[in-house]
Order: C-alpha cells, then structure tokens, then sequence
C-alpha cells in the first residue's frame, strides 16, 4: 500500500471543509493542503458581504474541484470516501480536521415514500417525485418545511438559492392547497397494504395513496410521499472504528473552544461537530451554513495556532448568535436568543408589525435586549447587536424601543 505523509488534512467538500482548506491554504502557503471529498463537485462561499461584525450574507455554489485548486494552487483535492482511497493510497497526517457534515433524519428509515432533503442530490431526487405527486405530506417546521410549502419557494435551508435551474413543478393535479396541522406528531407510517387492513371507510381518506401518515391527534393523510424535514445527524460513523471520540448528546464528534476533539491531532468543524465548551449567553449551536463557515475558518485558525505553539482567542462569531436568510421573498435575521432558548419565563417580547413590509420581535431579559427576529428591510440589524453585545439597559425607553417614528439608529449610535 502506498503512503503518503501530509502536514493538514481535510476531510469533507462542504462549506465548512472548504473554508478550512482555503484559510490553511492562505496560511501555509509553503505547505500542500489536502482535501478529501466524497463528492465530484465542492461546496464554495462566493458573494462573500459584510452585514454587519457579526452578519455575513454569502452565496453557495457547487463548483469542480479544479476551480478550488486554481484559485488555491496548494490545495490538492482527493475524490474518495475514505483516509485510505480506493486507490489503496494510505494518507498519514500531522494535524486532521472532519467536516463530514450531516445527513437528514428521516422519521423512518428504509421506507421508499419518505425523502429527506439535505443536498442537491436528494434535491434532485425530490424534483423527480414531485414532477409525478397529487399530494406531499412535510412532516417539520424548520428551512426546509417553510421552503417547500412557499410558492416561490425562496430560502437557504440548503444553501441560499439551493432550488437554482430546478423545475419544482408538481402534476397539473397538484392543487396548491396547503393545510397545517400543528401541535402533533407523526404515529406511524402505513404502505397501502397495511392501509387497507384498517378498514377505514373509503369516504374518509380518498382516494387510494401509496402511502399514509398517522398523526398522535388520531387523523390520517393518504399521499404521494412524505419529506422528513425533521433535523440532521451528523456523519459521525465512519470515523468512529479505532478511536476514542467523545460523542455529544446530539451524536456530533464533541470539540472543545479551539474545535479540538477528544483524539490528538484531530479537530472537527461544521454539522458533524459538538460545540462542548460553555457557550456565551447570546448564542447557541445551530448546523446552518453560516456556521459551518465559521467553524471551518476558526478550526483551521486553531489548527496553525496548535502547530506554531501560539494561544489563540476564541473567534468574536462565538459571542452573538447570528443568521440572516431569506423566506417568501423577505429577508429575515436572526439575533441571538431570538425564540428565548433556554429563558423560560424569565422574559419579555416587544413587537412590532407592518403588514406586507416588516415584522420586527425583540427578546428582553431584565431590561436588556437578548434576541431578535426581524423581516423585511428594516435596518435594524447593526444597532440591536451592538445593543446585545453591550447589554445595555433599556429599562427606561419600554415601547419607545420599537416606536417607529424615532430613529433607534442614530438614537443609539
């Protein structure tokens, strides 16, 4: 078998491996960069913009690896599934960083009506369904169930323009009705031979569906196939044989605050990770593209520090939860403790609406602002996180806070 000794290896195209392998690669530009990748094409943040210090507004493209190459002449990329190619090259490794991602947690495995959407290739496979689909039952309330219920289908649970030169047509049959059921779960999964078993009157669910969906509030929907838009899980198994991996509660590899993992010389970035260090109070791990960037950036940051025996501050993204994306056509940013995770009751919320131009929700905790949702052009952005990472106290303007005919961004500037 051959063997060949590489200072910094990366395992996983996605954002987070990418952005990894591009920072190592401006870094130790004397040094090759090996990125190994299951997949023909990579994933590559272009459009790169500067919302605000902690905002990034980026594009993600699929590109061939050669693109990534020419642009980084020391990245060396490597298509095949496994440290140990198919080629029988064996890859020793001074320093290792995984960024295998995640995978879409499907209610049921197996089961040939239940698609999970996390990349293009099962984008793809759901476009082929759904070209042939009366009726699609999304089972979740995340990206990708608010994508696939909107008619013009705008978002970035996949990345932002995942849908781009896809033809989401269903059947002319498809009606467009779209009804909500909240407040449930999903039961139980029946093909239509164990359908038919029920006697359930023909009335009740017509017509005949190749598949059923049995919800705890006791209704059941025939359909075409179903969407797991439940979560993910992350990649964890093929790198679990021979080590000694911590595992978080969420299955991630658990990393510490200079996203190293239990075994030596390995780190982790992006979905397959477990931030284990204590978090700040304003943010919370969430595997979205942004994040997976910033891991990436940061890991390879730690990795060069570890290898030249500097100390390293913990990247300023750690310290405000912050996400911007677009759904129904609307921009929409996210700002830390924005649903009050982790709050309970010890909290306020102050809003602020304008029908068909912006929805502004603010989280308060002991008169300081903690989170914030806001849609629509509204600007807000910068002042409510300089706001949040200041802690200012804000007792005293109350509903002021929001009153829109003051201008709150030259009131706090």
């Amino acid at each position: 078998m051959a063997t060949e000794r590489v200072p910094w290896l990366v395992v996983g195209g996605g954002i987070a491996g990418v952005t990894c392998a591009e920072q190592l690669a401006v870094q130790f530009s004397e040094n090759d960069i090996y990125l190994l990748t299951a997949a023909p094409l990579i994933k590559a943040a272009t459009n790169v913009r500067q919302v605000s210090r902690t905002l990034e507004e980026f594009s993600v493209e699929e590109q061939a690896s050669s693109t990534l190459e020419r642009q980084h002449p020391n990245i060396r990329v490597i298509s095949s599934p496994e440290v140990i190619t198919e080629d029988g090259k064996h890859y020793i490794y001074d320093r290792l960083c995984l960024c295998a991602g995640a995978r879409p947690k499907l209610i049921v495995d197996g089961n040939p009506y239940v698609l999970g959407i996390r990349d293009t290739d099962s984008a793809k496979t759901f476009q082929s369904h759904l070209a042939k689909a009366r009726r699609v039952v999304v089972v979740g309330n995340g990206g990708i169930a608010l994508e696939l219920s909107e008619e013009s289908r705008l978002g970035s649970a996949l990345g932002p323009d995942w849908h781009e030169g896809m033809n989401l047509k269903a059947t002319q049959e498809f009606s467009r009705c779209i009804h909500i059921e909240m407040e449930c779960e999903v039961q139980r999964i029946l093909l239509s031979d164990e359908f038919k078993q029920l006697n359930v009157p023909a009335q009740a669910v017509p017509p005949e569906w190749p598949v059923y969906v049995e919800l705890t509030n006791g209704k059941l929907y025939g359909c075409d196939f179903i969407v797991s838009a439940t979560g993910v899980v992350p990649n964890v198994e093929p790198f679990l044989p021979g080590n000694s991996f911590e595992i978080g509660e969420d299955g991630g590899l658990k990393v510490d605050d200079h996203m190293r993992t239990s075994v030596p010389n390995i780190y982790a970035a992006g979905d397959i990770c477990t931030a284990a260090w204590t978090p700040s109070n304003l943010w919370q791990q969430m595997r979205l593209w942004t994040q997976a960037r910033q891991m990436g950036w940061y890991a390879a940051k730690c990795m060069a520090a570890d290898h030249l025996g500097e100390k390293i501050e913990m990247d300023f993204c750690f310290e405000l939860f912050a996400h911007v994306t677009k759904f129904f056509n609307y921009k929409v940013i996210l700002l830390g403790k924005y649903n009050a995770q982790g709050l309970g009751s010890d909290h306020e919320l102050m809003l602020r609406c304008t029908k068909g131009l912006e929805y502004v929700k603010v989280v308060m905790q002991n008169g300081r602002m903690v989170g914030a949702v806001l849609i629509g052009e509204t600007d807000l952005e910068e002042t409510f996180e300089n706001l949040m990472l200041n802690q200012m106290d804000l007792s005293a303007y109350g509903e002021d806070l929001l009153d829109p005919n003051i201008d709150i961004e030259d009131y706090f500037d």
